[in-house]
């Protein structure tokens, strides 16, 4: 793991506006913010049962970052979402869900999250040694023109006799199918707790007008602070979202509610402030925010890994789900790279902004 000199070095000129910049707008003071008790603090008090609690803690308690209330989650679902082929040919191994699983438990990972038939053909050999997140529907890539649409791959109930952990799902918010995977997710998550399994939602926005000629607001701030607020609205445990990478998608689209005002208020044009409202629209982080990794570029994925890995922790994230970064390189690569975002979260002179 990178120690916090390695870090600096490796951030260089940048290294103080990741690390100095203290949020002025949403203050840490006003966050929950991660901690060994977070499952006490937040979700006791709730309407989750005790089943619940019970994975919840299982989630966070596994792993390199156990009882620090950070998480570092395994995700391969490319190969439905983004096609096998592309998604493994840097590294055939992983066709072989078996690898996906090593991976994750060679580098500590506090769960690995994939897919029904990936998972259960390994369930006996490690639902036991490492908690399962099932992720229960897909956007399938054979459909043409293509098309975006999450779709349910099987039951809550497959992935509680498999031994899940957690179920996790996508909804698409902003997409025209978004109402009906809305009511199919809220209903999903209910069973899940139901029957004592955690939920996590992938709070994608997707729609051909977020893409504009002069930015694509897919990644705004503000989109993808709304998309969280209404993943927790259905009661999600845990939220995922990518990056933020700009802001004013509301208003420079011209739809929805918006004020010069509100974006003046909470935030500004940093990453971390930016991420900052993410955490404020999972009720002030009582909700973890998981942030993804986002693609594999090569020799750069360390250094952005770890950026990643940094602006969420100071926001006041939960942390990474991380995995084409680590799974389209060797294994070991992958386990050093997995272990370098792990270290972000366990060095505690980075602190919350």
């Amino acid at each position: 793991m990178k120690t916090y000199e390695h870090i600096v070095e490796l951030l260089g000129d940048k290294a103080s506006y990741y690390l100095d910049h203290v949020s002025e707008k949403i203050t840490k003071d006003e966050l929950q913010l991660p901690e060994k008790n977070v499952v006490d603090k937040v979700f006791v008090p709730s309407d989750r049962n005790t089943r619940v609690l019970g994975s919840l803690s299982k989630l966070y308690d596994h792993g390199n970052l156990a009882e620090t209330g950070y998480l570092s989650i395994l995700p391969v679902d490319q190969g439905i979402e983004h096609s096998a082929a592309f998604s493994f040919y840097k590294n055939p191994d992983y066709f072989d869900p078996e690898n996906i699983i090593k991976l994750a438990v060679e580098a500590g990972c506090n769960g690995v999250a994939s897919t029904f038939g990936g998972l259960g053909l390994y369930a006996r050999k490690y639902a036991h040694k490492i908690p399962f997140v099932v992720k229960i529907n897909h956007n399938q890539l054979l459909t043409y023109p293509a098309q975006y649409d999450q779709t349910l791959f099987g039951t809550v109930k497959e992935a509680w006799n498999m031994g899940a952990t957690a179920v996790g799902a996508t909804i698409y918010f902003g997409s025209e199918e978004s109402n009906r995977q809305l009511r199919e997710i809220s209903e999903a998550f209910a069973e899940a707790h139901s029957l004592g399994m955690a939920t996590i939602l992938w709070c994608y926005t997707r729609n051909e007008a977020f893409k504009t000629d002069k930015e694509d607001y897919h990644s705004s701030a503000d989109l993808t602070s709304q998309a969280n607020h209404l993943g927790v609205t259905i009661q999600a445990d845990i939220i995922k979202q990518k990056l933020p990478t700009t802001n004013y998608g509301f208003k420079n689209i011209g739809f929805g509610k918006y004020d010069d005002a509100m974006y003046e208020t909470l935030t500004t044009e940093h990453p971390i402030d930016l991420c900052r409202l993410q955490v404020a629209n999972c009720y002030m982080g009582k909700i973890g925010l998981i942030n993804s990794g986002g693609g594999s570029k090569g020799e750069s994925d360390l250094t952005e890994a770890i950026i990643t890995a940094i602006v969420n922790k100071r926001a006041g994230g939960s942390g990474l789900i991380l995995g084409r970064k680590a799974f389209q390189r060797p294994f070991k690569e992958g386990v050093e790279l997995l272990h370098a975002v792990q270290g972000v979260y366990l060095e505690k002179k980075i602190t919350i902004a």
